[in-house]
Formats: structure tokens, sequence, C-alpha cells
């Protein structure tokens, strides 16, 4: 038995580096077109050089994670066959508010430097990035002939002018998604060109923008679109919406819309859905509204409650009429009372967001919002569950162990503790962060968001030594001292990306935390013991890896938002990520390289 393992790895060497034995090409070929997890690709690509070779001509998507990591160049040089592209833009805190307008993350030489040379992409994605109407219009020019999909979430940069373009030159586009973009509106004739122009158009997105909103337009979209599944508009009243939703037979999703006048039961009382409708996003439905969702609520798979004015009490009668959720969305009005109808209801639950709500006290549950009564209670009866995100006001070790305990396909897990409460039940949290992280293996996403004293050193060594498989984190308000941080970092093997805010930590133990993450990508830091040059984060420093340090703005150091948060630039940053393309060469006047000088 000793003598057939060398037998057996030499055989599997030949077979991969071409010898006599080796794969063929065309069956290597035909076995990676199989091969869609970009994890699994990227093994595969490290096996040998000929491996190496036909990955790069048969890979069909990728994901540039951020977009100041690679070059377009490189990227056209590496896979020059996609068919799908993504790219990321600004960090994730751009969208709260945190990272200034002019920061960067231009679409531009993606677009120039890709467009014409991948003569095989159908499908590009851009998130948090500044997109023009040139940019737009190069796009257009260059494969509008075979676009498939175009997806700009959360982009600002552009005006319905290009949108107009799109529609009229691309014809056979399948998705457009606008969601939360910043669009200069010029005129309502790009809906028009788009129905007039695209029969096979499948799904279209402009929610959350101040697009306007022609209802014939939606009509005649409903019309020419015979495969239209998914519709999410801007604000447009549900009176307005009767026709559209008369001739979409095939709609499975609908948002947006609005009860522009509350109460009015007669406007409203012939709005008809789809009978194929199973998703659903309604803007400003009361109490009086609701019963229109009731004839198909037990058809419902998913819910978005977020921009609503139901109480308590209407979400605990909605969803006790809707069995088949898999995915909800709702605010923390929704109350403890509320998830424990989600608990006995929604058994096959998959995916749970609880926002935060106003914070005016009579539009909560009397008992204060969510808290760890209402979480155990989901914990216990949604087994199912994989995505976990939640503001809650008070929280227990308990709450989190019992997540621990009964989530066993928890997948991403995120929780807010807001600071509406005085006093915390049970702080630290020590204790139930290390039972969630030991019973919820699954974990690749962790975002824990406390307040002072939330988490102790103990606590946060405990995340890093059982972070197992998780590859990005999102810490707020934990640890104590530097000790902890380091401790922490010791067990992260495998993270590659790493917010933090509003933390007690130095400028040395950040670089030094860093530095001992082996798999670390990316980190994000905001809120720290920060020094006014940023010295000590050259501790950090290392080839193909980038510094960048954004000072404290000494006018806004004591200023804060409307929303009590501090001013974008009253804080010092922190951004450090791995790339091949160098130190980039947009850095506003507000943010200093560090490395490479």
């Amino acid at each position: 038995m000793g003598g057939e393992a060398p037998e057996a790895r030499r055989l599997d060497r030949a077979m991969s580096f071409g010898g006599a034995g080796s794969i063929p090409e065309e069956a290597l070929h035909l076995v990676l077109g199989y091969v869609d997890d970009p994890r699994d690709r990227e093994a595969v690509s490290l096996v040998c050089r000929r491996w190496h070779r036909i990955d790069a001509l048969t890979r069909k998507h990728v994901t540039v994670p951020f977009c100041y990591a690679a070059s377009p160049a490189h990227l056209l040089a590496r896979f020059p066959r996609l068919e799908s592209l993504a790219v990321k833009g600004k960090p994730r805190a751009a969208m709260y508010g945190l990272i200034p307008e002019d920061w960067g993350a231009y679409a531009r030489p993606w677009v120039a430097e890709l467009a014409a040379p991948l003569e095989c992409l159908k499908a590009l994605h851009l998130r948090r990035m500044v997109v023009t109407d040139d940019d737009l219009a190069a796009l257009v020019r260059a494969r509008g002939h075979m676009l498939q999909e175009l997806k700009l979430d959360k982009c600002s940069g552009f005006s319905t002018d290009a949108l107009r373009l799109v529609a009229r030159s691309c014809r056979s586009l399948r998705t457009l998604f606008l969601e939360e973009c910043s669009i200069a509106d010029n005129g309502t004739e790009w809906l028009h060109d788009l129905a007039v122009n695209n029969p096979v158009l499948e799904t279209l997105n402009f929610h959350m923008t101040e697009l306007t909103v022609v209802p014939a337009d939606l009509e005649l979209l409903a019309k020419k679109c015979k495969s239209l599944i998914s519709l999410k508009i801007s604000d447009c009243d549900f009176s307005d919406l009767i026709g559209f939703f008369r001739m979409a037979a095939s709609l499975q999703e609908f948002a947006g819309g609005a009860f522009i006048e509350q109460g009015e039961l007669t406007k409203y009382g012939n709005v008809k859905f789809p009978s194929r409708l199973c998703s659903l996003g309604l803007t400003y439905m009361g109490t009086n509204e609701m019963p229109i969702i009731f004839p198909f609520s037990a058809l419902l798979k998913k819910l978005d409650l977020q921009y609503t004015f139901l109480t308590t009490e209407d979400h605990c009668q909605l969803i006790a009429k809707c069995p088949n959720l898999l995915v909800l969305a709702v605010r923390n009005v929704i109350g403890d009372r509320g998830l424990g109808v989600v608990a006995d209801t929604c058994k096959k639950l998959q995916r749970l967001r609880v926002e935060r709500g106003d914070d005016d006290p009579g539009l909560q549950e009397e008992q204060g919002g969510v808290s760890q009564v209402g979480l155990t209670t989901v914990a216990v009866g949604c087994r199912e569950l994989e995505y976990i995100a939640a503001y809650v006001s008070d929280i227990t070790n308990g709450a989190l162990e019992s997540i621990g305990t009964f989530c066993k396909k928890l997948c991403d897990f995120r929780l807010v503790l807001l600071d509406r409460e005085e006093r915390i039940t049970d702080l630290p949290l020590d204790n139930g962060v290390r039972a969630l992280l030991r019973g919820c293996t699954k974990l690749r996403r962790f975002a824990l968001y406390l307040r002072p004293g939330g988490l102790s050193d103990v606590g946060l060594g405990y995340i890093g030594q059982y972070s197992g498989i998780i590859q990005y984190m999102l810490l707020g308000n934990v640890g104590e001292t530097d000790d902890g941080l380091i401790r922490f970092a010791l067990g992260c093997e495998n993270l590659r990306k790493l917010e933090l805010r509003s933390c007690c930590f130095s400028e040395q133990a950040l670089a030094r935390a860093i530095r001992s993450m082996p798999s670390l990508r990316y980190v994000w830091v905001q809120g720290y013991k920060a020094s006014k040059t940023g010295h000590d984060l050259m501790l950090m420093a290392r080839p193909f890896w980038n510094i960048e340090f954004t000072p404290p703005s000494s006018e806004n150091a004591n200023r804060m938002r409307e929303d009590g948060e501090p001013c974008v630039d009253s804080q010092a940053q922190i951004l450090a990520y791995y790339s091949l393309a160098g130190k980039r060469s947009d850095c506003p006047r507000s943010v200093v390289p560090l490395y490479p000088a």
C-alpha cells in the first residue's frame, strides 16, 4: 500500500501538466465551462501553466472587488473572453455619507479600455462608481449591439439623456438596473424608448431614484415586453398603475409606486396585482391600504415593508397571512411581537432584514422596538435562515447563543445595537458572540456594531479564534485595548475584507494587526487614535499594498450631521488594499497616499 500513493501523485501531475496521459485540451475546456465559483476557478488556475491558460480563455465572469485593486489592462490580458464583468468602486461607507463625493471611483478607464476589446462582453455591473453620459455613450458604441445586462448600482454622474441612448441602441437588453442611482432627470423619453426598442426586456429597476414616471409608458412597457418579470420603480401613485398591472401578465416582482393619498379606499380599491406576483415592496402603504395584499398574500415569497407606514399590529396581521415567505425586509417598528408572528408563520424564511426605523417613540412597539426577545423567537422558529441583519434596541448573550444553536444554515449575520436605551441588559457580549460563531460554521460575512463596553478584548479574541471561513467583517465599538485587536488578528486566517469604526485602537496596533492577517486584501477604518500624519501606518507597508490616509478636518472636528453622526471629514480614515495597479492617480486633496510614496 505504501508504494501506491506516489504512483497516484505522479499520474495526477502527468494529467495536469500535459504528459502522455494528460487530459485532452477539449475536455478541459468543457469541464471548466461548468466551474463558476470564483474560488474554485482560482484554485484551478494555480494547478499549472496549462490550466492557468485554459482558465483565462474559459472564464466568463469576473468581479473586481475594488476598482483600484487592478487595472483594466491587466484584466484584459488575463481574461480576454469575458462575457460578464462587475466592478465595485467607493467603500461601503459611501452609502452612509462617510465618503466625500469627489473621492474617486471613476468608471471611465474601465469603459474606455475594456468595452471594445472585450468582444464577448454581454453584461456590465458597476457599483458605487461615477459614471458619466460620455461613459455610457462609449459603452453603447462598442457593445450596444450585444449588451444584455447593464447594472448601475448606487452610481452617480449621468442623466436620462444617456439612458435614452441605451434604450434606443441596446435592443437585446434583458436587464436594466439603476437602483439608488443619482440621475439627472432631463425627461421621461428614455422609458418610452425602452418600451419601444427592447421587446426582450425582463428586469427593469429604477427604485429609490427621483426619476419621473409616466403611467402610459409603463403600460406600453407591459404591452411590448411580454417577458417582463420584475419591475421596481420610483414614486408613482398606485391608482395610475391599474392599467399596467392589468397588462403585465408575466410580472412576478414589483416594488415602488406610492399610496399618495392615505386612507382613500375608493381610490385604491380597484388595484389588482398580476396573478403570478410573488415578490412585493410597496411605498407609503398604511393600515387602510393593506387589505389589497390579502387576496394573494399566501403566494408571496418576498415582502419588503421598509417604506410603509404600518404599525406593529399591522405587521402582525399581514405577516400572519404570508406562510410562504423566503425573504422579509421590515423596519424595527415590527417589534418583538411582530417577530413572534414571523417565527410562528414563516417556517421557510431564508433572509430577514430589520432596518432602523423612525426614532419617534409613537411609531415604535410599546416595548421599544426589536430586542433579544424577538431575535431569540425568530432563531428558534425560523431554522432555514441564511441571512439576518437587524437593528436592535437591546441584546443579550443568550439571544446570540440561540442563533448559534438553531440557525445552522446562517451565512451572513449583521447586528447593530442602537443607542435608544440608556441601559443594555447584558454586556459585554463575549460569550454570546463566541457561541454564535462556534454554532454558525457556514458564516462568510459577519458585522457587529455595538456600543462602548459591548465587547471586551476577550470577546474580540473570540471573533478571531472562531472566525472560521468568514471573509468579510464590519466591527464597531468593540474591544478595550490594542491587545484585543492583536489577539483578534492572530486568529483571522481567511479574512479578506475588514471594516472598523469607532474603535479605541492606536495606529501602531492597527498596522501590526493588518500585517498579521495573511489573507487580508482590503481594510477601511474610521474613528481610532489617529496621528496628524498617519506615520505609524507605514508599519503595514509591503509589496503590492496601497495605504491611503485621510486626516481629520480641524474645521469639522466637533461638528455633527442632522442624524447625530460625525461629519464626513471630522474623523481620520484609513484605506489600505492589495493592488496590482500601483498608486492611484486620481486621489482628491483630502486623501494622502502614504504607500507607495
